[in-house]
Formats: C-alpha cells, sequence, structure tokens
C-alpha cells in the first residue's frame, strides 16, 4: 500500500516536469521572438539604406533640372513639382504645355531609375498624387470645398498617369507600370504650411512617391510571431 508520502512525491514530480516543458516551450518562443525582431531590423536597416541610396540616385539624375522646375526631392524621396501655374490651369485639369514637357523627359528617367536592379525589386506601388490648397471660390463650407478638391485632385492626378503612361518611350515598360502605377486624389488633406499658416500656392502640387515592400515585409513576420 502506498503511502500518503508517495502520492506527494509522484505529484511533486509531474508538477516539476511540467514546469520545465513550460520553461523549455518559454525559451523556444523567446528565441524565436528574438530570431523574429533580428529580421524586423535587417529589414529597417537595408530599407533605410536603400532610401538613402534612392534618394542620391534622384539627386545625381535631376539635381540640375529642380530649378528650372521649381520641384524638389523630399526626404522620403517624393518627387514634388511645386508650380501651380506652370501644372494646370486654375480649376482645370488638362496638363499645361510646359508641364508636358518636363514630364516628357522627367518620367522616362526616372522609371528608368526605379527599374533598377538596386531598387526595383522593393518598388510595391508608384503614385502620383494630385493635392490642392483647402480654398474653393464657389463655396466656403468645409465639406463641399474638400469634395470639389477631391474630384479636382483625382482629374489631375489621374491626367498626369495617362501622359506619362502613354509616352512612347515608355511601350516598353506597359506591363511593369500597370502594375505599380496608380494616380491618387488628396484634395487638402495634406497641405503645405509655412509658419503655422497654408502656402496655397505650395499645397497645390502634383508628387511622385514610390511606396516600397517593407511594411508588407514586417507584417508577414508579426504574423508569423502571432501564430
Amino acid at each position: 500500500m502506498k503511502h500518503d508520502s508517495d502520492q506527494w512525491v509522484s505529484i511533486s514530480d509531474l508538477m516539476s516536469g511540467l514546469m520545465l516543458v513550460f520553461l523549455f516551450v518559454s525559451i523556444g518562443y523567446m528565441i524565436e521572438v528574438e530570431s523574429e525582431r533580428e529580421k524586423m531590423q535587417n529589414i529597417v536597416l537595408a530599407y533605410k539604406q536603400n532610401q538613402l541610396d534612392l534618394n542620391k540616385a534622384l539627386h545625381d539624375e535631376f539635381g540640375k533640372d529642380l530649378s528650372s522646375w521649381n520641384a524638389e526631392i523630399l526626404e522620403n524621396n517624393s518627387f514634388r513639382f511645386r508650380d501651380p501655374e506652370m501644372l494646370f490651369e486654375v480649376g482645370r485639369s488638362d496638363l499645361r504645355e510646359k508641364f508636358k514637357n518636363i514630364l516628357s523627359n522627367f518620367f522616362p528617367r526616372y522609371i528608368k531609375i526605379l527599374n533598377d536592379n538596386r531598387f526595383k525589386d522593393e518598388v510595391e506601388e508608384i503614385r502620383i498624387e494630385g493635392h490642392t490648397s483647402s480654398n474653393w471660390t464657389s463655396t466656403s463650407l468645409l465639406n463641399e470645398r474638400y469634395i470639389h478638391n477631391a474630384k479636382l485632385s483625382q482629374d489631375r492626378a489621374f491626367y498626369v498617369l495617362d501622359y506619362c503612361f502613354n509616352l512612347k518611350t515608355m511601350n516598353d515598360k506597359s506591363e511593369w507600370l500597370i502594375k505599380l502605377l496608380r494616380a491618387n486624389g488628396v484634395s487638402f488633406a495634406n497641405p503645405v504650411f509655412k509658419n503655422g499658416v497654408e502656402n496655397v500656392e505650395q499645397s497645390r502640387r502634383v508628387e511622385f512617391r514610390v511606396i516600397t515592400k517593407v511594411e508588407s515585409k514586417i507584417a508577414d513576420i508579426l504574423n508569423t510571431i502571432e501564430k
């Protein structure tokens, strides 16, 4: 007949065994999390370096043109055309001839950079954004101004996309561009400010933005950890 002390020893051994199992599982999980965290850090470091390399490539290619085009390259590598008088007529979306000439020069060179082996595998989307100021002459109501400017900015972005996509120099890039090139109207969601006040002229602009795959890579890692 077993004594009560023998039963307690068995239960104690069982609990110790379970604790060791949980310990090993916890250690395994910590190692996996640390490994995935290291992967994320490597992705972020590679992304930062890629962004720096792209910024340099854009400046090397377009540095001499920025002044005459009244354009700038932002730190996030957005290429901004910021002269509304050169881009479109007031309240209209058809491109001025000067802007067409600039796009004919700019876009093939821009795509050549993004299609370079250093960058093309990281490109998720090439986004053409139309931006407006918060003004609209026929109404002072916020909702109406936003809707009118949303349509105008979308039309402008689309006409820029249409012109660039149909350049003869882009014929051999059509399939690649279909996968990546998008037109977005932003209305006045992202105005340009100067000294805390909206700069109406600078807010009326067109930007070319590159969206990279880094976000989706990090999301995949987080999903792996959560599972």
